[in-house]
């Protein structure tokens, strides 16, 4: 039998006939000792075509296409040209050596041309790519290898190229600042208090927000000053009028001690970066909160955003949350309590950053590991869906939420929830129907906007 090889270099595809293996060897190692001996492989591999690229573009199409296993145009008439033809009903007195099986299961289901891959025919495209220049005999010397850089280098780029709206780095780096935002926040406003009760103890009984606080301090200024007339503003900040009136009341009966004008202008600087750290605190939120909705939209909806987002920063990204087991998913952020039971034979965790959830929350105590199990597994089939679906959506995240609103109600009233299969048919029934009515609408618009042209063409044609 016949043994053709195909071998796809940065320059074309090149087909390639063995014969007289005896001279070589039909077992590996033979093959392996005599494939470094150029005029000993030679007489046994020889060059039947060659087919080459057109352009770069073409030849990072046609190895993309070889690597995920798919056999383009251009493949699939090279081989039917230069191969033997196959007789239907009868079995080929050839077949074809291919480095992945995966294309060689793609071209037999296509040609009906038998391939194989194996070891034997590794060590063959081995030594057709050591000395694959000396085979084309119009290859200038580093022709080849300019053509094997440049095609690196784009084919490098083309899967490292990724959508600018969904870099996940953003949202750990976002969730990482806010949580550090609140720490610095809570100390500062602490100081703040520290500071203006020095000479204002009572406002800290009236006002307990820290932010409110801060405002607060910063319209007053010195206590000794209030008066009516500080009212309307303190009632735009507090929201209550009694509390405004309080608030000049204490300040009038204040048992605290007088500032310095430095001092007072330095706790009012204080209070200001305070709020100003407020201020960027809640555009960070909504920031997180946006790039949530473009990257995981289905997490987001299902868990929330802030727990979505804790998840991919304690895993590192979308694709490594993804690739976790739900069992995994459970119990992320809870690893120093697990090795702790682990080590000493006790309980092992039931949840980890999931607990956050307000899903979990709303369970009874005997409920929380069980409905914090079935969440995890909704929310390892979000991330899956966010991570490799084509096109964004919330429709899976709100159907799965409302799976484990049912698996809740199941906890506590008996009632039957619904089944995973019908839940995502509606899914996809209901996507599907969205997409057909987008179609018609722009084929609507399409044709108004034919109908216009028409129109004016007419118009035009009458003044003529």
């Amino acid at each position: 039998m016949a043994l053709y090889l195909l071998y796809e270099s940065s320059s074309g595809y090149g087909l390639f006939e063995a014969h007289g293996l005896d001279e070589i060897g039909q077992n590996t190692e033979a093959v392996r000792s005599s494939v470094s001996d150029l005029s000993r492989f030679g007489r046994v591999v020889q060059l039947t075509a060659f087919h080459p690229f057109e352009s770069a573009l073409d030849a990072l199409n046609q190895i993309n296409a070889v690597s995920e296993g798919y056999m383009t145009d251009e493949l699939r008439s090279f081989l039917e040209l230069n191969l033997p033809k196959v007789k239907e009903g009868k079995t080929p007195k050839f077949s074809l050596g291919v480095s992945e099986p995966k294309i060689g299961s793609c071209i037999f289901e296509a040609t009906k041309i038998p391939c194989q891959s194996n070891e034997f025919v590794h060590e063959l495209l081995r030594g057709v790519r050591q000395h694959f220049d000396r085979f084309i005999k119009d290859l200038k010397p580093g022709d080849l290898e300019k053509a094997q850089l440049g095609l690196a280098h784009s084919y490098s780029r083309a899967k490292v190229k990724f959508n600018v709206n969904r870099v996940d780095n953003m949202v750990i780096q976002a969730i990482f600042l806010l949580d550090t935002l609140d720490k610095d926040i809570n100390s500062f406003a602490m100081r703040v208090r520290e500071c203006y009760s020095w000479h204002f103890p009572e406002l800290v009984k009236i006002v307990n927000d820290n932010y409110l606080y801060a405002r607060v301090s910063k319209v007053i200024e010195d206590k000794s000053k209030l008066s009516e007339d500080h009212i309307p503003m303190l009632t735009e900040i507090l929201g209550d009028e009694d509390k405004a009136r309080e608030v000049v009341e204490a300040g009038k009966a204040s048992m605290g001690q007088d500032l310095s004008p430095l001092d007072l202008i330095n706790v009012q600087s204080f209070a200001q970066r305070v709020m100003d750290l407020a201020d960027y605190r809640k555009k960070l939120y909504d920031y997180l909160v946006a790039k949530m909705s473009d990257i995981a939209p289905n997490l987001a909806a299902l868990i929330g955003e802030m727990v979505g987002a804790r998840l991919i920063s304690h895993a590192g990204s979308l694709t490594n949350l993804a690739k976790c087991p739900s069992s995994t998913l459970q119990i992320l952020g809870a690893e120093k309590a697990l090795f702790r039971a682990l080590k000493t034979r006790g309980n092992t965790p039931k949840y980890g950053l999931i607990f956050q959830s307000s899903l979990i929350g709303r369970a009874s105590a005997k409920d929380k590991g069980r409905i914090a199990r079935y969440l995890s597994n909704k929310c390892s089939v979000a991330s899956r869906i966010d991570c490799f679906a084509d096109s964004s959506t919330t429709a899976y995240g709100e159907k799965l939420r409302e799976q484990v609103e049912e698996r809740l109600e199941f906890y506590d009233k008996g009632a039957a929830p619904r089944k995973n299969v019908d839940v995502m048919k509606e899914v996809l029934e209901s996507l599907e129907k969205k997409d057909e009515g987008e179609v018609k609408a722009v084929e609507v618009s399409e044709k108004k906007k034919k109908k216009k042209k028409k129109k004016k063409n007419k118009s035009q044609d009458d003044d003529e």
